[in-house]
């Protein structure tokens, strides 16, 4: 049986139902990862995966994202997905205000000057917005790529790989209140973090298995 991922349409009325994973393998390089994974995800939640490195949590979220092709199983979810991996997704020869707008644009989400400063000063990011991106630090690039999850839908599912690598104490807080306000407001989160998240709602803990 062949994975299939759909996105419902979802209903302005009623709350979010979020996500659901139901016997779904994860294969990498032709090998399986992961034979069969179920979970669900509601509003409000956060879902932290844990694991050693290759147990496919980078993996998981990509295919969650539709980026790659599950083996099998089922993925539905009904509210829009915004993914955030651990590279960081710029172009080193645009601003990192240009790389927001762009990104915006391409994603159909507000894009005009006044959302890009809200974003950029969420993440502490409006200092070096202008600058092109090949001469930020990792730190401030990580800074302007995690600036684009305050651009997406209130109700969306974040999936972020990693997403305080790199970051410094004054960033890290500065994710976790980005985090806290996006659960508060009924959005969902699915991250791979070897990091603590200091976040306002208790999350639950997936763990994956090291591929034998």
């Amino acid at each position: 049986m062949s994975a299939t991922l759909s996105s419902k349409a979802r209903n302005p009325d009623a709350p979010p139902a979020g996500l659901r994973l139901d016997g779904v393998a994860l294969v990498r390089g032709g090998r399986l990862v992961q034979p069969a994974l179920s979970l669900s995800i509601q509003a409000g939640e956060v879902v932290l995966l844990r694991g050693p490195n290759g147990s496919g949590k980078s993996t998981l979220l990509r295919t969650i994202a539709g980026r790659l092709p599950a083996a099998t199983g089922d993925i539905e979810c009904d509210v829009p997905i915004l993914y955030i991996g651990h590279a960081d997704g710029l172009s080193p020869a645009l601003s990192g205000r240009r790389n927001l707008g762009d990104w915006a644009r391409l994603n159909g989400l507000v894009d005009d000057d006044e959302a890009i400063d809200r974003a950029l000063d969420r993440m502490q990011a409006r200092g070096f917005a202008e600058l092109p991106v090949r001469h930020l630090s990792h730190g401030q690039r990580r800074r302007v790529a995690l600036a684009r999850l305050t651009l997406g839908q209130t109700y969306a599912l974040w999936l972020l790989d990693e997403p305080n690598a790199g970051l410094d104490a004054a960033s890290s807080i500065a994710l976790d209140d980005l985090i806290s306000g996006h659960l508060e407001g009924g959005g969902m989160v699915l991250a791979a973090t070897h990091l603590p998240l200091g976040v306002s709602h208790k999350p639950r803990a997936l763990t994956l298995e090291a591929a034998s």
